[in-house]
């Protein structure tokens, strides 16, 4: 199949043929037609399918009749994250050469002010990531109710980052009738409720099972202990030829210290991660592409969306925790047809992590040493990683000690011997002689009952009356002491006042 049997125009055909593509993919020549039909499509693909030209093309089509009005765009594309937007907005500007169409990008760290004067010109397609495009709706810069079109790109990468809750926001403000094009790498439950959601009667295309590596990608994986990591990776690179790579880690921290490192040995490197501005993002992106620099040290930032031609190598200097992202990962290169290499370097600790890629790709990863280091052996996945991803050695797990039987029974039943020796104590507590001031307060109170004794209670009156006929509630008459042993304090042992006393 040809793109000239897809149906699009002369000049959308031309500027196809001027970038040298000659045949569309699975996922274009199945997309492309049901998109210019005006139906909702949920296309599943692997990355570095062309799913991008599989929806800019058609919206190219349907777009070139029609005019934008101001703050109004006729389209919307959701990415996650800015580099996929920018990489969609250069497919826009390339496939649409042809066609009098505007487009406007809106992300983050970039200025308000040239995103709002692009829109108050109108535009007919907008690529926008989640928080900006809130950001300016709530600013009141932007009306959704011209809205024909809405594309979800890399919905589970939404799903990933937390999106999920802003998409659903966002397509709470457009119109009910409007044409949904949903795009994702896997195809979760989650992911499969939220199309339900999202789409009416949508025509499903799926050209390769969810999250599949492609074919053309050679993988291995060297197992090494964690402090020789970064040797194995100098020492891989130094023996393959690598044109450019990308090395992955997990985090923001781990892409700092490695870019360091690199450097210090003589490696021309660069480094990109979401904390990042967005001028240097976008500055170290081009030029990693334009070849002034041969390895990119980056996050997961950059392990969806980027097509960087050429692209020989993969390195994941940590494994990731995500199935899926590994997958993504490599994905990066071995593009177009073209053979690409992706090596892992795992630690013995990352087993289960492991496994599970195995899992989804479907079968084992070859196993290679790396000449000069002793290799090691995986886990079985049941051990946690400490913090960083590394295994915590010379801790070992702590067992609570079960108490045994006699300190139950002690516990429960007291000592005779503690037993005794308390009430040696209580005795000769009581058998001590009362301070000076207490036994002159104890004499007044037994002057004032007329001597009588407070432990006489068979002997001592009744409890004196209100005029109303109800006990008098400060008398302790006939009460004795309580929670005190054989000793009562003698504030306790003093009477209230007494109806007849007032």
């Amino acid at each position: 199949m040809t793109f000239e049997e897809l149906g699009l125009s002369p000049t959308i055909l031309q500027a196809i043929a001027d970038l040298g593509y000659q045949q569309p993919t699975p996922i274009q020549a199945q997309a492309i037609p049901v998109v210019l039909m005006g139906r909702d499509v949920l296309g599943c693909a692997q990355t570095g399918t062309g799913k991008t030209a599989g929806f800019t093309l058609p919206m190219i089509e349907i777009l070139s009749s029609g005019r934008a009005k101001a703050r109004m765009p006729r389209s919307l594309i959701l990415e996650p994250t800015r580099e996929l937007a920018t990489q969609v907005a250069d497919s826009f500007e390339k496939y649409g050469k042809n066609a009098n169409l505007s487009y406007a990008l809106l992300i983050g760290g970039e200025s308000f002010v040239d995103q709002e004067k692009k829109l108050d010109r109108g535009v007919d397609v907008l690529i926008a990531t989640p928080g900006r495009l809130i950001d300016l709706f709530e600013r009141g810069k932007i009306l959704m109710n011209d809205v024909k079109i809405l594309v979800i790109d890399e919905a589970d990468r939404m799903l990933d980052m937390g999106f999920i809750p802003d998409v659903e926001r966002i397509v709470g403000m457009l119109p009910k009738l409007r044409q949904t094009l949903f795009f994702s790498a896997t195809m979760a439950p989650e992911i499969r409720r939220l199309a339900d959601a999202f789409l009416m009667n949508p025509k499903e295309i799926s050209v390769s099972p969810p999250a599949t590596a492609a074919t053309t990608v050679v993988q291995a994986i060297a197992v090494v202990e964690t402090e020789q990591k970064r040797e194995a990776l100098r020492r891989l690179i130094r023996s393959e030829n690598v044109t450019n790579a990308l090395i992955f880690c997990n985090r923001k921290r781990d892409v700092e210290i490695l870019f360091k490192s690199l450097t210090k040995h003589g490696f021309d490197a660069v480094r990109l991660h979401g904390d990042m501005s967005q001028p240097a993002r976008t500055e170290t992106l081009e030029k990693f592409k334009r070849g002034e620099a041969r390895l990119m040290v980056c996050s997961d930032v950059a392990a969806r969306g980027l097509d960087i031609k050429g692209l020989s190598h993969v390195f994941n200097f940590d494994v990731p925790m995500h199935a899926e992202d590994y997958v993504h990962r490599i994905g990066r290169t071995g593009r177009a047809g073209r053979e690409g290499h992706a090596f892992t370097l795992a630690a013995p600790s990352d087993g289960k992590y492991v496994a599970a890629i195995e899992k989804l790709v479907g079968g084992a990863i070859p196993r290679i040493a790396i000449e000069g280091l002793e290799g090691a052996a995986l886990s079985s996945g049941r051990e946690a990683r400490g913090r960083g991803g590394r295994h915590e050695r010379g801790r070992p797990k702590q067992e609570k000690r079960q108490p045994k039987v006699d300190e139950v029974i002690d516990a429960v039943v007291p000592h005779p011997e503690r037993e005794v020796g308390r009430h040696a104590m209580l005795e000769a507590s009581v058998a001590l002689p009362l301070p000076a001031e207490k036994e002159s307060h104890l004499n007044r109170h037994q002057r004032r009952s007329g001597g009588r004794d407070h432990q006489d209670a068979e002997q001592q009156a009744p409890r004196p009356q209100r005029r109303d006929g109800r006990v008098h509630r400060n008398d302790d008459a006939g009460l004795p002491g309580l929670a005190f042993g054989d000793h009562t304090p003698a504030f306790l042992l003093r009477r209230g006042r007494t109806s007849e006393a007032r």
